[in-house]
């Protein structure tokens, strides 16, 4: 296996259907996976490819703070999920945590956890 698929996104960028979106890199996944070892109780919630973006992940931590970025498809950050052993969820079932949405709100306002 080459460096450049180490998380198989070639075969994922085949069977997508996104038209106005980048290819997902191996940029981004290594962004999931920094963020996850950096932070504790991080869980990974698998959004759905649509029409004008292919299908992206979304780490949250413990205390909310999250980041997204494209995966390629839903296979990609299973495997990574399971290196790390971290939970990944499908957020069309699940829903995305409370915790995410209240680190939103906060950081929209500027306020910090003391506050």
């Amino acid at each position: 296996m080459g460096w450049r698929d180490r998380f198989g996104l070639r075969k994922a960028r085949k069977r997508g259907k996104a038209r106005f979106d980048r290819a997902a890199e191996d940029s981004d996944i290594k962004t999931l996976i920094e963020f996850a070892k950096s932070r504790t109780g991080v869980e990974f919630f698998v959004e759905p490819e649509t029409f004008a973006t292919s299908t992206t992940a979304v780490a949250v931590a413990h205390d909310g703070e999250w980041t997204r970025r494209r995966v390629g498809s839903p296979d990609v950050i299973r495997k990574v999920a399971r290196d790390l052993a971290a939970p990944v969820y499908d957020v069309q079932i699940v829903g995305y945590p409370q915790r995410m949405r209240d680190w939103t709100q906060r950081n929209k306002r500027g306020l910090s956890l003391d506050d």
